[in-house]
Order: C-alpha cells, then sequence, then structure tokens
C-alpha cells in the first residue's frame, strides 16, 4: 500500500482550490463542510456555493481566470481542477516548490493526497478510496457501505465520546481496554442503533459500576421468504449479534450462515403432525435464554406476524418483563408473488387482497368461504398445499367461477422456484399429477393471468 490514510482536523487545514467545474465544486463543498480554511480560484460558480463561501468566515473566493502567477502562500494544500492540464502542470510544480502538498484531479498518479469518497455519521466517519484510479468503484463501495450504516450510528460515536471522561475518572487505566470490549459487546450498541437512548445511558452506567446484567433481550426477526437478499438490514444486524438463535423450518440456511459461529443455535421448526418443540415451549425458552443474560434471536421465515404467531411469542415475552424488539420480514405473500410477475394488486384486476392460512389451529381447513368470494379480490392462503381438493371446491360451491386462475408458487423466492399455473376446476387434479413440495403459497384471482406477461425470474 503506497498511499498513508490519515485524519486531518479541517479547522487547522488550508486549502486552495483551483478551478470551478463538477469536480471543483464537489472539493469546495466537501472542504467548507469541513470548516477548512479555504481560497478559491475560479471565474465562476453557481450561486448556493456562492452564498456558501460568503458565509463562511474562514473561506473567499477570488471570481478570475487562474495564470501561472498564483500565489499558494497561506496554503498547505492546493487542489488543481483546471480544465487546462498544461496550466495544472506548471501550478503543481510551482506549489511543490513552494512546499505545499498537491492534488490534480486530472491526474491520477502526480498526487501528494486524494480526496477519499467519506460516508459521514459524525464523529463516525468512513472513508473509501481507490487511490483515485477507479472514482466508480469508490461511488458504488460508498453506496453500499453507506446502507449498512445507519445514521443512528452518529448517536453511538456521540455516546462513547460522552463515555470516555466518565470512564477516565472512574476506572484506572489499566480497566479501560477490558471496560471497552465488555461495552461494545453489550446491548448498548444495539440500543443506540434502536433509539433507545435512555435504556443505553441506564445500561453503560450499571457497566461502568461493574454491576451484571440481570437479564438480557429479545429479538423477534423475521427472515423472508426465502432468498437472504430480502432480509432487513436490520435483521443481518441482529442475526450477528445474537448470543442464541431458535430458528424455525422455513429460515433459509444461507440466512443460518449469518450468525456468529460462537451463538448457540436451536432448530425449533414446525411441520404439518410435526413439532420440533411446542409452542409453549418455545415461548418459555426464549424467556429462559433472556433472563440469563442473553441476546436471544427467534428468527421465523416471512413475517413473524403474519401467520407466524409471533404474537404469542412476544405476549409471554412482555408479561415476563423481558424486553424484546420485533423485526418485520417480507411476508410470503409479497416475496413469492413478486418473484413470479403477479401483482396482488391491479388496477384492471383486484382493488383488494386478503390472506388466509389454509391450515387452522384445529387442523381443519374450515374458512369463511362466503366472505372469500370477490371479483375484484386477489386471495392468498398460506399453508394450503395439501387443502387444494377442499379448498377449491369450496370456492366454487359459495360462487366462484370455475374459471378462475389459481397459482401454487413452490419454493417461492429461491433459485428453484416454480409457479404452477391452472383454474380452481383443474388444480386439484393438477396436483394429483404432479410432485409439489412446501414451502408452497397459493394466489387465487384474476391477477394471476399476468404471470406469463409479467414473470422476470426463470422458474426452474
Amino acid at each position: 500500500m503506497m498511499n498513508l490514510p490519515l485524519v486531518f482536523r479541517g479547522d487547522h487545514s488550508s486549502f486552495v482550490v483551483v478551478g470551478g467545474g463538477n469536480i471543483a465544486q464537489r472539493k469546495i463543498r466537501t472542504l467548507l463542510q469541513a470548516d477548512c480554511t479555504l481560497q478559491v480560484v475560479a471565474p465562476e460558480l453557481p450561486h448556493d456555493l456562492q452564498q456558501h463561501i460568503l458565509n463562511s468566515p474562514q473561506a473567499n473566493w477570488q471570481a478570475q481566470l487562474a495564470d501561472e502567477s498564483l500565489d499558494f502562500a497561506d496554503a498547505g494544500f492546493v487542489v488543481l481542477a483546471t480544465d487546462n492540464g498544461e496550466l495544472n502542470q506548471a501550478l503543481a510544480t510551482k506549489a511543490r516548490s513552494e512546499g505545499r502538498k498537491v492534488c490534480r484531479v486530472d491526474q491520477t498518479t502526480d498526487n501528494d493526497f486524494i480526496f477519499p469518497a467519506v460516508i459521514d455519521r459524525s464523529p463516525v466517519l468512513v472513508a473509501v478510496s481507490t487511490s483515485g484510479g477507479s472514482p466508480a468503484l469508490t461511488r458504488y463501495l460508498k453506496e453500499r457501505l453507506e446502507a449498512f450504516l445507519p445514521l443512528e450510528y452518529a448517536d453511538l460515536g456521540k455516546l462513547m465520546q460522552s463515555l470516555r471522561e466518565r470512564i477516565k475518572q472512574k476506572l484506572p487505566a489499566k480497566e479501560r481496554a477490558a471496560f471497552w470490549r465488555l461495552w461494545i459487546h453489550s446491548n448498548v450498541p444495539e440500543l443506540v442503533i434502536s433509539r433507545q437512548p435512555e435504556r443505553a445511558e441506564v445500561l453503560s452506567e450499571a457497566l461502568i459500576a461493574g454491576s451484571e446484567e440481570t437479564r438480557g433481550e429479545a429479538y423477534l426477526v423475521g427472515a423472508g421468504p426465502g432468498d437472504p437478499d430480502l432480509l432487513t438490514f436490520r435483521a443481518l444486524r441482529l442475526i450477528q449479534s445474537a448470543d442464541v438463535v431458535y430458528y424455525d423450518r422455513l429460515v433459509n440456511p444461507r440466512i443460518l450462515e449469518f450468525i456468529s459461529p460462537d451463538a448457540e443455535k436451536f432448530y425449533v421448526g414446525k411441520a404439518k403432525s410435526d413439532h420440533a418443540v411446542p409452542q409453549e415451549g418455545i415461548n418459555q425458552l426464549l424467556v429462559k435464554s433472556a433472563q440469563e443474560g442473553k441476546r436471544v434471536l427467534r428468527l421465523k421465515g416471512g413475517d413473524p406476524f403474519i401467520f407466524g404467531r409471533g404474537g404469542e411469542e412476544i405476549e409471554e415475552l412482555a408479561e415476563a418483563g423481558v424486553p424484546f424488539q420485533v423485526v418485520p420480514g417480507i411476508t410470503a405473500a409479497s416475496g413469492c408473488a413478486s418473484y413470479s410477475g403477479i401483482p396482488l394488486t391491479h388496477r384492471d384486476h383486484a382493488q383488494s387482497v386478503r390472506f388466509v392460512t389454509g391450515h387452522l389451529k384445529d387442523g381443519t381447513c374450515n374458512l369463511p368461504w362466503h366472505e372469500l368470494i370477490h371479483p375484484h379480490q386477489t386471495l392468498v392462503i398460506y399453508m394450503g398445499l395439501t387443502g387444494i381438493p377442499v379448498i377449491c371446491q369450496q370456492l366454487m360451491d359459495h360462487g366462484m367461477s370455475a374459471s378462475t386462475p389459481i397459482a401454487l408458487i413452490e419454493k417461492g423466492t429461491l433459485p428453484d422456484q416454480k409457479v404452477h399455473i391452472s383454474t380452481i376446476a383443474d388444480m386439484p387434479a393438477y396436483v394429483a399429477e404432479h410432485t409439489l413440495q412446501a414451502p408452497t403459497l397459493t394466489v387465487i384471482g384474476s391477477v394471476v393471468s399476468l404471470h406469463d406477461k409479467l414473470s422476470w425470474k426463470n422458474d426452474s
């Protein structure tokens, strides 16, 4: 690595920027934001940038064309951004002869310093650079990293700054490094990022005082319909930070790979007539683990509040006084329909959508059939594969046209997704003749007819 990344105090640095084009304007805005002493030499600047310079006591603008007589006496750093390569070269030679550091925006090699792309979560700053060789890649990486750094990291940085003085006063120097390791791996950072500053402050004080955490926290997290790319950023963060994970049958194994290797993992999935752990047992496990001071992740396929029994689980947590948060996931109806090119609503087909489960608590498929028959409604049935003959017959018996399109989306959003299209009259026979595997989502309604036209993902 030939470049040395450093962070300078902006208010202790002085710059001259020569040029007023788009690249120069970006450098000027960066330097103004950092409170640098700044001299701009350019014949023209946008009005808003002129006003910004005018309102900055440490900045000034010389509205003129630059030439080789330009004076760099008051600058430590010189940015050359004219469209005249020969002039940039001459000014670079002059500036270096006067002991200045030079950045030429028209060169990738003749530079003493370069401007990285900066992700600003002040006081946290993350710089990304390709040494000036690939600005497009720099911007690409910055965009990707920004998505993983919530704005609340600024609050986390401020809290840590405020704690430093308290730590110096209360802990001897030899104990501080151990404290910070304990603090950063505690639940405080997550409390800050999830916008619970009061709890973060209380827990920080308890850790400074040396008192033990008496209870942990539970996270009820939706893992989405299968494709790991559909995880939310918060879901991914909590998956990576959990101490113990209880996961369901429908959670993609690739998502489980995000779990820390130090975390405990327990399968508590449920299939029809095959419950690895009864629901009440799961509820008690969540409470017990949290009361042991652990960060407990309950990882559920889809969305925990849509046929996921998430409400039952957090009821028990609430009754036990365990702090918790719920992270929604993309529910199967939305994810599978989107990956199949079947819009759940469409102005020409359906103005409403209804979600029902085809597998009730008592094991039957006894639905309010008369409520499900609407000409401009999409009907989505979860866990209804084994009940397809009953579902289709009941819908026809209650007035739904036998020619109504129906889709069975098998393993939706996964690489081996399959979409099976028929009518409610013919689908039972189709299912009997083919081997379909769960998870399978059922979509019924006119919108299914759009699949051939709007499908964008190749079904296997």
